[in-house]
């Protein structure tokens, strides 16, 4: 069933931003990428919007931020819904890959309302994001704590690394 609830133009630049890699890129615009970056409603519950604050840039890995993945698990709050993209990178046997995932977090101690709201609004911003390969929908942080289960989702059994550390 469908919420709708629209997707902010500012929604899209971001997946936009995020999908395209420049190879032209300078070392100022790579730093300012997004690894990753979390969305939710707006008060009115009519927009998705950019979860103010909510993000991990490029520039930040290294300096503020050691293991991105377990800062984006950190971002996530224990008791509300989001959608969030997340810019993996991670070797597979033969190669090294990155690709966006998109997550819908529904962790079960959110209100009802809230849930519900989220689910029958996801379809709005999934079409909005074109491309996307990696779907994942997380109920707690259970699901989220070992970085395995986002390897599965990635490649399975054939990645070796993610976020530059062994699976």
């Amino acid at each position: 069933m469908a919420s709708g609830v629209k997707v902010t133009d500012e929604v899209i630049a971001v997946f936009n931003d995020m999908k395209v890699r420049k190879a032209q890129a300078n070392e100022d615009e790579k730093r300012k990428r997004k690894k990753a970056i979390l969305f939710c409603l707006s008060k009115d519950l009519k927009n998705i919007v950019l979860d103010e604050g909510k993000e991990i840039l490029l520039g930040d890995l290294g300096n503020t931020v050691m293991d991105p993945y377990q800062d984006f698990v950190k971002m996530l709050p224990p008791d509300d819904c989001r959608y969030a993209l997340y810019d993996a990178t991670y070797e597979t046997k033969e190669t090294k890959k990155e690709d966006l995932v998109f997550i819908f977090w529904a962790p079960d101690s959110a209100p009802l309302k809230s849930k519900m709201i989220y689910a029958s609004s996801k379809d709005a911003i999934k079409r909005k994001f074109e491309g996307i390969k990696h779907e994942w929908q997380v109920n707690g942080l259970e699901d989220l704590k070992d970085r395995r289960t986002l390897a599965e989702k990635l490649g399975g059994s054939s990645v070796v690394t993610l976020e530059g550390s062994p699976i």
